[in-house]
Protein backbone atom coordinates (compact mmCIF):
# COMPACT_ATOMS: atom_id res chain seq x y z
CA UNK A 1 0.00 0.00 0.00
CA UNK A 2 2.91 2.57 0.27
CA UNK A 3 2.38 3.43 -3.75
CA UNK A 4 -1.12 4.72 -2.54
CA UNK A 5 -0.92 8.80 -3.76
CA UNK A 6 -3.74 9.87 -0.37
CA UNK A 7 -1.42 9.76 2.34
CA UNK A 8 -2.67 9.01 6.09
CA UNK A 9 -1.36 9.19 9.50
CA UNK A 10 0.21 6.19 10.82
CA UNK A 11 -1.95 6.43 14.15
CA UNK A 12 -0.81 3.51 16.68
CA UNK A 13 -3.87 0.47 16.88
CA UNK A 14 -3.66 -2.43 18.15
CA UNK A 15 -4.67 -5.66 16.54
CA UNK A 16 -7.60 -7.03 18.09
CA UNK A 17 -8.32 -11.00 17.54
CA UNK A 18 -11.65 -11.91 16.21
CA UNK A 19 -12.50 -13.99 19.55
CA UNK A 20 -12.13 -10.91 21.64
CA UNK A 21 -13.80 -7.93 20.19
CA UNK A 22 -16.86 -7.96 21.90
CA UNK A 23 -15.41 -8.24 25.28
CA UNK A 24 -12.63 -5.77 24.46
CA UNK A 25 -15.45 -2.89 23.76
CA UNK A 26 -18.71 -3.87 24.23
CA UNK A 27 -18.26 -3.35 28.03
CA UNK A 28 -17.20 0.22 27.77
CA UNK A 29 -18.35 1.56 24.87
CA UNK A 30 -20.84 1.62 21.98
CA UNK A 31 -21.20 1.20 18.14
CA UNK A 32 -21.06 5.17 17.66
CA UNK A 33 -23.03 4.22 14.31
CA UNK A 34 -24.92 1.23 14.29
CA UNK A 35 -28.26 1.68 12.41
CA UNK A 36 -30.47 1.15 15.62
CA UNK A 37 -28.92 3.94 17.36
CA UNK A 38 -29.83 6.38 14.36
CA UNK A 39 -26.32 5.84 12.40
CA UNK A 40 -26.69 6.53 8.87
CA UNK A 41 -25.25 6.24 5.17
CA UNK A 42 -25.42 9.57 3.81
CA UNK A 43 -23.57 8.81 0.46
CA UNK A 44 -20.83 6.41 -1.42
CA UNK A 45 -18.61 6.14 -4.17
CA UNK A 46 -20.46 3.11 -5.94
CA UNK A 47 -22.45 -0.19 -4.32
CA UNK A 48 -23.06 -2.04 -7.22
CA UNK A 49 -23.30 -5.57 -5.50
CA UNK A 50 -24.50 -4.60 -1.95
CA UNK A 51 -25.89 -1.31 -0.32
CA UNK A 52 -23.68 0.63 1.78
CA UNK A 53 -26.39 0.50 4.51
CA UNK A 54 -26.02 -2.97 5.28
CA UNK A 55 -22.65 -1.69 7.07
CA UNK A 56 -24.53 -0.73 9.65
CA UNK A 57 -26.84 -3.64 10.81
CA UNK A 58 -26.11 -4.20 14.26
CA UNK A 59 -27.36 -7.96 13.65
CA UNK A 60 -24.42 -10.45 12.52
CA UNK A 61 -24.41 -10.96 8.65
CA UNK A 62 -26.23 -13.74 6.99
CA UNK A 63 -25.25 -15.76 3.95
CA UNK A 64 -27.96 -16.99 1.02
CA UNK A 65 -25.72 -19.66 -0.81
CA UNK A 66 -27.07 -19.85 -4.69
CA UNK A 67 -29.73 -16.06 -4.02
CA UNK A 68 -28.70 -14.15 -7.34
CA UNK A 69 -30.19 -10.85 -7.63
CA UNK A 70 -30.19 -8.40 -10.74
CA UNK A 71 -26.57 -7.59 -10.49
CA UNK A 72 -25.77 -10.46 -9.35
CA UNK A 73 -24.76 -13.01 -6.05
CA UNK A 74 -26.95 -11.25 -3.16
CA UNK A 75 -24.77 -10.44 -0.50
CA UNK A 76 -25.06 -9.16 3.07
CA UNK A 77 -22.76 -6.25 3.09
CA UNK A 78 -21.70 -3.49 1.06
CA UNK A 79 -20.05 -4.62 -2.04
CA UNK A 80 -18.72 -2.17 -4.97
CA UNK A 81 -17.75 -2.88 -8.76
CA UNK A 82 -14.47 -4.66 -9.99
CA UNK A 83 -11.73 -2.79 -11.41
CA UNK A 84 -12.36 0.97 -9.41
CA UNK A 85 -10.00 3.52 -11.14
CA UNK A 86 -8.97 5.62 -8.46
CA UNK A 87 -7.45 4.32 -5.35
CA UNK A 88 -10.34 3.39 -2.86
CA UNK A 89 -13.94 3.31 -2.83
CA UNK A 90 -15.23 5.08 0.38
CA UNK A 91 -18.94 5.39 2.32
CA UNK A 92 -19.68 8.83 4.21
CA UNK A 93 -21.46 8.25 7.71
CA UNK A 94 -23.34 10.07 9.74
CA UNK A 95 -23.06 9.29 13.82
CA UNK A 96 -26.23 8.39 15.53
CA UNK A 97 -25.21 10.26 18.48
CA UNK A 98 -24.46 14.20 18.47
CA UNK A 99 -20.84 13.72 18.25
CA UNK A 100 -18.69 10.74 19.44
CA UNK A 101 -14.81 10.48 20.27
CA UNK A 102 -13.17 6.84 19.44
CA UNK A 103 -11.71 4.13 20.47
CA UNK A 104 -11.65 1.09 18.41
CA UNK A 105 -12.84 -0.01 15.11
CA UNK A 106 -14.16 -3.21 13.43
CA UNK A 107 -14.22 -4.36 9.82
CA UNK A 108 -16.33 -7.64 9.42
CA UNK A 109 -15.65 -9.54 6.11
CA UNK A 110 -17.94 -12.29 6.44
CA UNK A 111 -19.09 -14.53 3.32
CA UNK A 112 -16.62 -12.64 1.27
CA UNK A 113 -13.91 -14.55 -0.14
CA UNK A 114 -12.69 -13.50 -3.33
CA UNK A 115 -14.67 -10.42 -3.47
CA UNK A 116 -13.55 -9.10 -0.12
CA UNK A 117 -11.40 -5.60 0.55
CA UNK A 118 -7.85 -5.76 0.78
CA UNK A 119 -7.38 -2.94 2.77
CA UNK A 120 -9.51 -0.16 4.46
CA UNK A 121 -8.79 3.03 6.80
CA UNK A 122 -11.07 5.14 8.01
CA UNK A 123 -11.44 8.98 8.61
CA UNK A 124 -13.34 11.48 10.81
CA UNK A 125 -14.47 15.07 10.56
CA UNK A 126 -16.69 17.66 12.78
CA UNK A 127 -19.45 19.35 10.86
CA UNK A 128 -23.04 20.47 11.30
CA UNK A 129 -23.11 20.46 7.72
CA UNK A 130 -23.76 17.07 5.54
CA UNK A 131 -23.93 18.49 1.73
CA UNK A 132 -20.67 20.48 2.67
CA UNK A 133 -19.08 16.71 3.84
CA UNK A 134 -21.07 15.13 0.47
CA UNK A 135 -18.87 17.34 -1.49
CA UNK A 136 -15.61 15.57 -0.55
CA UNK A 137 -16.54 12.98 -1.78
CA UNK A 138 -13.01 10.64 -2.42
CA UNK A 139 -11.09 13.74 -1.27
CA UNK A 140 -9.02 15.07 1.52
CA UNK A 141 -11.44 17.93 2.70
CA UNK A 142 -11.51 18.38 5.95
CA UNK A 143 -11.38 14.68 6.97
CA UNK A 144 -8.78 13.67 9.63
CA UNK A 145 -6.76 10.01 10.06
CA UNK A 146 -9.18 8.06 12.96
CA UNK A 147 -7.36 4.59 11.40
CA UNK A 148 -4.74 4.64 9.05
CA UNK A 149 -4.57 1.75 6.16
CA UNK A 150 -4.82 -1.61 7.72
CA UNK A 151 -4.57 -4.96 6.00
CA UNK A 152 -7.60 -7.03 5.21
CA UNK A 153 -8.71 -10.85 4.63
CA UNK A 154 -11.75 -12.97 3.64
CA UNK A 155 -14.66 -14.12 5.62
CA UNK A 156 -13.54 -12.75 9.07
CA UNK A 157 -13.75 -10.36 11.96
CA UNK A 158 -10.94 -7.44 12.13
CA UNK A 159 -10.56 -5.06 15.18
CA UNK A 160 -8.09 -2.24 16.39
CA UNK A 161 -7.87 -0.83 19.41
CA UNK A 162 -6.43 2.79 19.15
CA UNK A 163 -3.60 3.28 21.48
CA UNK A 164 -4.64 6.69 22.07
CA UNK A 165 -8.68 7.29 22.00
CA UNK A 166 -9.30 10.53 20.15
CA UNK A 167 -9.52 13.82 22.28
CA UNK A 168 -11.32 15.15 19.26
CA UNK A 169 -15.25 14.47 18.90
CA UNK A 170 -16.69 13.67 15.20
CA UNK A 171 -19.90 13.71 13.87
CA UNK A 172 -19.11 11.88 10.70
CA UNK A 173 -16.93 9.20 9.31
CA UNK A 174 -15.63 7.98 6.01
CA UNK A 175 -14.70 4.37 5.48
CA UNK A 176 -12.16 3.62 2.87
CA UNK A 177 -11.85 0.32 1.18
CA UNK A 178 -8.98 -0.19 -0.86
CA UNK A 179 -8.87 -0.33 -3.66
CA UNK A 180 -12.76 -2.10 -4.14
CA UNK A 181 -14.50 -5.07 -2.96
CA UNK A 182 -17.16 -6.08 -0.25
CA UNK A 183 -17.38 -5.39 3.62
CA UNK A 184 -20.21 -6.90 5.61
CA UNK A 185 -20.11 -5.09 8.49
CA UNK A 186 -18.62 -1.52 9.84
CA UNK A 187 -18.19 -0.92 13.69
CA UNK A 188 -17.39 2.15 15.21
CA UNK A 189 -16.56 1.51 19.12
CA UNK A 190 -16.56 5.15 21.42
CA UNK A 191 -18.06 7.20 23.72
CA UNK A 192 -21.16 9.67 22.86
CA UNK A 193 -20.94 13.04 23.64
CA UNK A 194 -24.28 14.13 24.41
CA UNK A 195 -25.22 18.10 24.85
CA UNK A 196 -27.57 19.02 27.42
CA UNK A 197 -29.27 21.78 28.34
CA UNK A 198 -27.76 24.42 30.62
CA UNK A 199 -30.64 24.32 32.53
CA UNK A 200 -29.75 21.17 35.63
CA UNK A 201 -33.34 20.79 36.84
CA UNK A 202 -34.18 19.37 32.94
CA UNK A 203 -35.18 15.74 33.19
CA UNK A 204 -33.39 13.41 30.79
CA UNK A 205 -33.65 9.72 30.24
CA UNK A 206 -29.81 9.47 31.48
CA UNK A 207 -29.61 5.66 30.59
CA UNK A 208 -30.10 6.60 26.79
CA UNK A 209 -26.99 5.71 24.44
CA UNK A 210 -27.43 8.96 23.12
CA UNK A 211 -27.41 10.35 26.17
CA UNK A 212 -23.85 8.69 27.06
CA UNK A 213 -25.47 5.84 28.79
CA UNK A 214 -23.78 2.30 28.54
CA UNK A 215 -24.31 -1.19 29.26
CA UNK A 216 -21.30 -2.75 31.08
CA UNK A 217 -22.68 -6.15 32.12
CA UNK A 218 -24.98 -8.48 32.33
CA UNK A 219 -25.75 -12.50 33.92
CA UNK A 220 -26.96 -13.57 30.65
CA UNK A 221 -28.13 -11.85 27.35
CA UNK A 222 -28.61 -15.73 25.40
CA UNK A 223 -31.05 -14.26 22.45
CA UNK A 224 -30.55 -10.68 22.96
CA UNK A 225 -28.01 -8.18 23.70
CA UNK A 226 -27.81 -5.99 27.03
CA UNK A 227 -26.93 -3.21 25.08
CA UNK A 228 -30.68 -2.99 23.13
CA UNK A 229 -31.90 -1.66 26.63
CA UNK A 230 -30.60 1.60 25.97
CA UNK A 231 -31.36 2.46 22.28
CA UNK A 232 -33.95 5.16 21.00
CA UNK A 233 -37.73 3.79 19.82
CA UNK A 234 -38.99 0.78 20.92
CA UNK A 235 -37.68 -1.37 17.92
CA UNK A 236 -39.34 -3.33 16.03
CA UNK A 237 -39.56 -7.32 17.27
CA UNK A 238 -38.46 -9.54 19.63
CA UNK A 239 -34.82 -9.62 18.51
CA UNK A 240 -33.89 -6.16 19.24
CA UNK A 241 -33.88 -6.44 23.29
CA UNK A 242 -32.78 -7.82 25.99
CA UNK A 243 -33.25 -11.49 26.58
CA UNK A 244 -31.97 -14.09 28.66
CA UNK A 245 -32.12 -17.98 28.45
CA UNK A 246 -34.93 -19.58 30.16
CA UNK A 247 -33.76 -20.76 34.01
CA UNK A 248 -34.46 -23.50 35.61
CA UNK A 249 -33.15 -23.19 39.00
CA UNK A 250 -35.28 -22.01 41.95
CA UNK A 251 -34.80 -18.07 43.14
CA UNK A 252 -32.98 -17.79 39.86
CA UNK A 253 -33.13 -13.98 38.56
CA UNK A 254 -31.15 -12.18 35.71
CA UNK A 255 -29.38 -8.47 35.50
CA UNK A 256 -27.66 -6.07 33.85
CA UNK A 257 -25.94 -2.75 34.40
CA UNK A 258 -26.04 0.38 32.76
CA UNK A 259 -23.79 3.23 33.64
CA UNK A 260 -25.63 6.19 33.50
CA UNK A 261 -24.19 9.61 30.92
CA UNK A 262 -23.87 11.37 33.56
CA UNK A 263 -24.31 11.62 38.05
CA UNK A 264 -28.04 11.43 38.34
CA UNK A 265 -31.05 12.26 40.71
CA UNK A 266 -33.06 9.87 39.33
CA UNK A 267 -36.82 10.69 39.26
CA UNK A 268 -38.66 7.26 37.45
CA UNK A 269 -37.80 4.45 35.09
CA UNK A 270 -39.65 2.89 32.16
CA UNK A 271 -39.23 -0.99 31.78
CA UNK A 272 -40.87 -1.33 28.37
CA UNK A 273 -41.24 -4.90 27.31
CA UNK A 274 -42.65 -4.08 23.95
CA UNK A 275 -43.26 -7.45 21.43
CA UNK A 276 -42.35 -9.69 24.37
CA UNK A 277 -45.79 -11.27 24.47
CA UNK A 278 -44.58 -14.54 25.95
CA UNK A 279 -41.56 -14.51 27.15
CA UNK A 280 -41.88 -10.88 29.68
CA UNK A 281 -39.69 -11.33 33.12
CA UNK A 282 -42.95 -12.07 35.97
CA UNK A 283 -40.99 -9.19 37.57
CA UNK A 284 -38.76 -6.42 37.69
CA UNK A 285 -36.79 -4.29 40.33
CA UNK A 286 -34.34 -1.80 40.02
CA UNK A 287 -31.22 -0.91 42.43
CA UNK A 288 -28.76 1.86 41.78
CA UNK A 289 -25.11 2.86 43.37
CA UNK A 290 -23.09 6.20 43.59
CA UNK A 291 -20.07 4.20 42.33
CA UNK A 292 -16.43 6.89 43.06
CA UNK A 293 -14.14 3.90 43.08
CA UNK A 294 -13.11 4.48 39.12
CA UNK A 295 -9.50 3.22 40.20
CA UNK A 296 -11.36 -0.33 40.25
CA UNK A 297 -13.56 -0.19 37.45
CA UNK A 298 -17.09 -0.63 37.20
CA UNK A 299 -19.16 -2.08 40.12
CA UNK A 300 -20.35 -5.52 39.80
CA UNK A 301 -23.46 -7.34 40.58
CA UNK A 302 -22.21 -7.67 44.19
CA UNK A 303 -20.51 -4.55 44.95
CA UNK A 304 -21.62 -3.17 48.26
CA UNK A 305 -23.88 0.25 47.94
CA UNK A 306 -26.40 -0.46 45.78
CA UNK A 307 -29.96 0.88 46.84
CA UNK A 308 -33.19 -0.34 45.76
CA UNK A 309 -35.11 2.35 44.38
CA UNK A 310 -37.87 0.32 42.66
CA UNK A 311 -39.64 -2.44 44.33
CA UNK A 312 -40.49 -5.90 42.51
CA UNK A 313 -43.06 -4.62 40.63
CA UNK A 314 -45.34 -7.28 38.48
CA UNK A 315 -44.93 -7.37 34.70
CA UNK A 316 -47.11 -7.96 31.81
CA UNK A 317 -46.70 -8.41 27.98
CA UNK A 318 -45.68 -5.90 25.62
CA UNK A 319 -46.13 -2.96 27.86
CA UNK A 320 -44.77 0.30 29.07
CA UNK A 321 -44.31 0.16 32.80
CA UNK A 322 -44.23 3.58 34.38
CA UNK A 323 -42.70 3.66 38.05
CA UNK A 324 -41.27 6.15 40.48
CA UNK A 325 -38.09 5.91 41.69
CA UNK A 326 -37.80 5.49 46.13
CA UNK A 327 -34.98 8.22 46.05
CA UNK A 328 -34.67 10.98 44.40
CA UNK A 329 -32.10 12.96 46.71
CA UNK A 330 -29.41 10.64 46.10
CA UNK A 331 -27.15 10.91 43.38
CA UNK A 332 -26.12 7.95 41.51
CA UNK A 333 -23.68 6.87 38.56
CA UNK A 334 -25.12 3.33 37.81
CA UNK A 335 -28.64 1.24 37.58
CA UNK A 336 -29.02 -2.07 37.92
CA UNK A 337 -31.74 -3.53 36.45
CA UNK A 338 -32.98 -7.59 37.93
CA UNK A 339 -35.49 -9.38 36.23
CA UNK A 340 -37.55 -12.12 37.69
CA UNK A 341 -36.84 -15.25 37.07
CA UNK A 342 -35.66 -14.55 33.26
CA UNK A 343 -37.31 -13.38 30.21
CA UNK A 344 -36.90 -10.04 27.91
CA UNK A 345 -36.84 -6.51 27.82
CA UNK A 346 -36.84 -4.25 25.27
CA UNK A 347 -36.21 -0.72 26.87
CA UNK A 348 -34.95 0.77 30.05
CA UNK A 349 -35.51 4.46 30.29
CA UNK A 350 -34.03 6.21 33.54
CA UNK A 351 -35.35 9.96 33.70
CA UNK A 352 -33.19 11.69 36.14
CA UNK A 353 -31.66 15.39 36.47
CA UNK A 354 -27.84 15.51 36.50
CA UNK A 355 -26.01 15.99 39.60
CA UNK A 356 -24.10 18.70 38.94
Amino acid sequence: MSDIAYKLEAVPATRIAADDIDKTFRSSTIDLISDALGGKVLGFSDEWFAEAANLLTPTAPIRQPGKMVYTGAWYDGWETRRHNPAEFDWVVIRLGVASGTVEGVEIDTAFFNGNHAPAISVEGCFSQNDDEVLSWKGERGGWETVLGIQECGPSQRFGWKLQNPTQKQYTHVRLNMYPDGGIARFRLFGHAVPVFPDDTEAILDLAAAQNGGVAISCSDQHFGTKDNLILPGRGKDMGDGWETARSRTKGHVDWTIIRLGAPSYIQNFIVDTAHFRGNYPQQVKLQAIEWKDEDEGEPGEDAEGWTEVVQPIKCGPDHEHPVESLVKDKPFTHVKLIIVPDGGVKRLRVFAKRAV
